[in-house]
């Protein structure tokens, strides 16, 4: 009888299994899985749930032999491979993005790549400030218009500092029972709000680090917690570059919910809201119902080339 886990740690050609009883077993791949012709560089992902084999190997490993059906998952070009993928985390409840104005700064154009990634998979995405204790006026008014411009269209936006227990403490209860992903670049803070939030993960972290002498923590592999409170919480690497990969040009607007909500308005069934006449988009842009930065971020997806490699999108 096959048996299901499911993955808390993907390390290339190896995974770390959660079992029911929860134990955790080193697994690798029973042959080759192919996922109805995705081009991933990694072929299992964590949060995915997979099935084993009966046997192991001569080390004691578990056996990887298939997939359970995802319900999504969410991707970015390869880093080296334009046309291939890579899977960041599967089956989630919620994608949380942090985002952050300096050290490192988080560009407009990096939010609303990752923002039209969750919505082709319909993930639900909030968007966490963080670092906010070390913002100065300007900064904070920045903050306030970037909050004002994506609650507007329907992101949650969360204003913390995780020096700060009050900022954040909601997450718990909102995590609970769920499987949600933390992204963002690298230094943003979110291996530091996953430990903030459960310190028993801190804890782990901290042994993984003694036992390796490495040092501080530094997430180079996805790698899912389970919470005390019930529920996964997923910690990504950072985040360098997001380049939107498996999209259609003619569905992109789709993505944008300030567009989605307006395009039946537009002249032609088939306006890619560029510089078609009569565009119900282009007219709420220039009226400020929509956004100007979001949709320059918009024009600037839709006149790409294709075969650009992901560093044309790099705001680190």
């Amino acid at each position: 009888m096959q048996a299901t886990g499911k993955v808390i740690k993907s390390t290339g050609k190896w995974y770390q299994v959660l079992m029911p009883d929860h134990r955790i077993l080193n697994c690798r791949l029973k042959g080759k899985i192919r996922l109805s012709g995705l081009r991933t560089t990694n072929p299992v992902a964590v949060g995915d749930e997979v099935l084993l084999t009966d046997e192991r190997d001569e080390e004691g490993n578990g056996l990887i032999e298939d997939i359970v059906t995802r319900k999504n998952y969410i991707v970015r070009k390869s880093t080296n491979l334009s046309k291939q993928m890579q899977i960041l985390a599967a089956n989630i409840d919620r994608v949380y993005l942090v985002v952050t104005l300096h050290s490192p700064e988080t560009h407009p154009a990096f939010i609303d790549r990752f923002l039209v990634s969750a919505e082709s998979f319909r993930i639900p995405c909030s968007l966490i400030f963080n670092k906010m204790d070390q913002y100065d006026e300007d900064n904070t008014m920045l903050v306030e218009y970037y909050c004002s411009v994506y609650e507007k269209i329907g992101y949650p936006c969360h204003k913390i500092s995780t020096y700060d227990e009050a900022s954040y403490s909601f997450l718990r209860e909102e995590m609970k029972g769920k499987q949600v992903m933390i992204g963002g670049h690298s230094g943003v803070g979110k291996s530091s709000l996953v430990n903030a939030l459960d310190p028993t993960i801190a804890t782990k972290i901290g042994e993984i680090s003694k036992a390796h002498a490495s040092g501080q923590h530094t997430t180079t592999f996805a790698e899912m917690f389970e919470l005390e409170t019930g529920g996964f919480i997923i910690d990504t690497p950072g985040i360098r570059a997001f380049g939107i990969i498996e999209l259609e040009k003619e569905h992109l607007s789709h993505y944008f919910p300030e567009m989605r909500e307006r395009m039946a308005d537009c002249k032609f069934n088939n306006c890619r809201h560029l510089n078609e006449p009569h565009c119900a988009i282009k007219q709420a842009v220039e009226e400020g119902e929509i956004d100007d930065q979001r949709y320059a971020n918009y024009w600037q997806m839709m006149n790409e080339d294709a075969s650009e490699t992901y560093r044309k999108n790099e705001f680190s």
